[in-house]
């Protein structure tokens, strides 16, 4: 029996290593690969890993992501912009050339894109009587030493506060990408 829970610990931790998570904290490994780690079973039957021999637990990884939130809800709920208001021609393909507005028209809500090692955020680059410049960021983060990063992509609702409301006026959208 003690040989089968070993080869199950086993077999978890190779799994375990396949993939990776990001919610675990800022400068901490999300997971650890069975190839570099090694596991010793208490007498209670516990499985425990140490770092690999020459590495220690205190080692400077890459900064891992924020969790990645969606915006609030829009107050007094949201107003589609018009289509023919929203200038996405600079986009690439694989964005929403869509935006809703809060009740008060401050508030402005954009689609980003985030999934893997990337975050979104959105950012207010230039406002005018005529127009609102609104980039959409995308932050690549790098993987853990020994992780990968997953190649899913999702919308990401994200919220900008306008110093006026959007009125009548066009909305201009662009995309950026950052390393962090």
């Amino acid at each position: 029996m003690r040989n089968v829970k070993v080869a199950v610990a086993l077999a978890l931790l190779a799994l375990a290593g396949c993939s990776t998570t990001t919610s675990a904290p800022p400068g901490t490994s999300a997971s650890t690969t069975a190839s570099s780690a090694t596991s010793a079973t208490s007498p209670s039957g516990s499985t425990t890993l140490s770092p690999p021999s020459g590495e220690t637990s205190g080692e400077t990884q890459p900064p891992q992501p924020p969790p990645q939130t969606s915006a609030a809800p829009l107050s007094g709920g949201p107003t589609e912009v018009q289509a023919e208001r929203i200038d996405g021609g600079t986009l690439p393909d694989h964005y929403k050339r869509q935006a809703w507005t809060s009740e008060d028209g401050r508030t402005v809500q954009v689609v980003g894109i985030a999934g893997g090692c990337k975050t979104a955020s959105a950012e207010i680059t230039a406002q005018s009587g005529d127009q609102v410049l609104i980039t959409l960021v995308t932050t690549y983060y790098e993987p853990p030493k020994g992780g990968m990063c997953t190649q899913e992509l999702r919308d990401v609702p994200l919220n900008v506060t306008l110093d006026a409301p959007l009125g009548s006026r066009r909305l201009v959208l662009e995309a950026r990408e950052d390393r962090a």
